[in-house]
């Protein structure tokens, strides 16, 4: 009994010395322990280059200092064997538009004068490379901005595919399943990968030998992509020459082997089209695997490059010689940049650092893509709760102002696909109308559609100023091959 009381006079005692402290430290104690500021969490992985430069580390130069200062004059051919690459001379066209009204039309006239060959010879190939984020997750933009330009200007298929994607299964325009055995390297988290990216910014590997590893592609259920056209599978050099590939298509079985003739090989599976295909690929570890190409002979074509979490900077880690090389196979006449949803909301509304590094993205993109010309897509509105009430994120304007920056200094099209929503408040507006997502960040289907059809006629619009400024559509500097550049392994 005298234990009992004993331990309630020692808890007692402890209550009011801790009380005590209390009320002396208050003073000295901060009004709230823990932040109500929200953090994301939308499990976006954020590509590590990003979050190197938000913390002052800066991306590697990967780029030749001589060629961002203009040095370079003429086309050159620099390099031996595999690692030659073309240096390309900067644009002498200068825009002369006011900042606030910003285009570049005049950075897109390679892009509009392939347009016009097109419709003037059937048969002609124009073909985009759309690199994004999570915006365009699953072909959405992509597949209604490619289904209105093969709708007015021919073409056909879903173009170059992957062979793993996050988004594998939301997609309408390919059927698209792989097996677990494939190891994927993504230049959103490695900078320095044994093997180079691919176009795609992947680079897939068998993991075990024993383990079955195979993909498979079906046609889609959108206009013009419900046929897997040309199937081409495309792989880079390894060591390893006893690589093979078991591919099935309807009922038909072969095995094809893997030569290893160049940086960047191309093997074509099919003649003409097929509504589905299976590859298998046997012995082939080390050899690295980039994707498949499902195009029609003529016509625009549009792929789809989407990375969540990507903020553009990765692309500087192109390898050029490699790109050049799908260039010479693939002949892009646009490279598409639809980047800033991943860019926001860092604590910081000065974007200059992302200014400065985009900009040399882009200027590696011209030594990469030679004769295509480059649009930038801005942010589009995105909306925050503040003092509960959800309005514009005040980080967007800024964002905004610095991808049109880096367009106007880079010499590229701008789009600013913020204004085009409506401005101020107007992700709020697309929400209750069914065209966004609650997050008032990512557009759904209908948005999607209606934010390709913007870009479309935009890019239209733009079409038809080139075509009255040039008669008979022809354009200084522009030298391409006829069907689709060099098809060359």
């Amino acid at each position: 009994m005298k234990v009992e009381k004993s331990y309630m006079y020692q808890s007692l005692a402890i209550i009011v010395m801790a009380s005590g402290f209390f009320l002396f430290f208050k003073g000295n104690l901060p009004e709230k322990l823990f932040s109500e500021e929200v953090v994301p969490t939308n499990n976006i992985v954020v590509d590590s280059l990003m979050l190197e430069a938000i913390g002052g580390g800066g991306t590697e130069t990967l780029i030749n200092k001589d060629t961002l200062k203009g040095a370079v004059k003429e086309p050159a051919i620099v390099g031996v064997g595999d690692e030659r690459v073309i240096v390309v001379p900067e644009d002498a066209l200068t825009s002369d538009e006011d900042t606030e009204s910003f285009k570049g039309n005049i950075y897109l006239e390679n892009f509009f004068a392939r347009l016009y060959a097109l419709e003037q010879q059937k048969g002609k190939r124009v073909r985009i490379a759309y690199y994004g984020d999570s915006m365009t997750d699953g072909d959405l933009i992509v597949q209604d901005m490619r289904k209105s330009y093969q709708a007015k200007y021919g073409g056909m298929g879903v173009g170059y595919v992957p062979i793993m994607s996050e988004s594998a299964q939301s997609r309408q325009s390919v059927i698209h399943k792989y097996s677990p055995n494939f190891r994927m390297v993504s230049y959103l988290n490695v900078k320095k990968p044994q093997k180079p990216f691919g176009v795609s910014g992947q680079v897939y590997f068998v993991k075990d030998t024993i383990k079955q590893t195979w993909v498979s592609y079906a046609g889609g259920k959108m206009q013009n992509m419900t046929t897997l056209y040309n199937p081409t599978l495309y792989y880079g050099s390894s060591g390893n020459k006893r690589g093979e590939v078991v591919v099935i298509t309807n009922k038909d079985t072969i095995v094809r082997k893997l030569s290893i003739n160049s940086e960047l090989n191309k093997l074509k599976l099919a003649d003409g089209g097929v509504k589905e295909i299976k590859l298998t690929f046997k012995h082939a570890d080390s050899i690295p695997i980039y994707g498949m190409d499902f195009s029609g002979a003529g016509g625009v074509q549009v792929d789809n490059f989407s990375s969540r979490g990507n903020s553009g900077l990765p692309l500087s880690l192109f390898k050029t010689s490699l790109m050049q090389k799908y260039q010479s196979n693939l002949d892009y006449s646009l490279i598409v940049l639809h980047y800033g949803a991943n860019v926001l909301n860092y604590g910081t509304l000065d974007y200059s650092w992302y200014t400065k590094k985009m900009s040399a993205v882009v200027a590696h993109l011209k030594q990469c893509f030679p004769n295509a010309s480059i649009l930038v897509i801005s942010a589009a509105d995105k909306s925050s709760k503040v003092d509960g009430v959800m309005q514009t994120d005040k980080a967007v304007v800024p964002l905004v102002k610095s991808q049109r920056k880096y367009a106007m200094e880079a010499r590229t099209g701008f789009f600013n696909l913020y204004d085009a929503m409506g401005g101020n408040g107007s992700m709020i507006k697309w929400v209750e109308q069914a065209k966004a997502n609650k997050d008032y960040t990512h557009f759904n289907h209908k948005g999607a559609s209606a934010v390709a059809e913007k870009i479309f006629t935009r890019l239209e619009e733009g079409y038809q100023e080139y075509k009255k400024k040039h008669p008979g559509g022809s354009s200084v500097g522009v030298d391409h091959q006829s069907e689709g550049g060099s098809r060359g392994e």
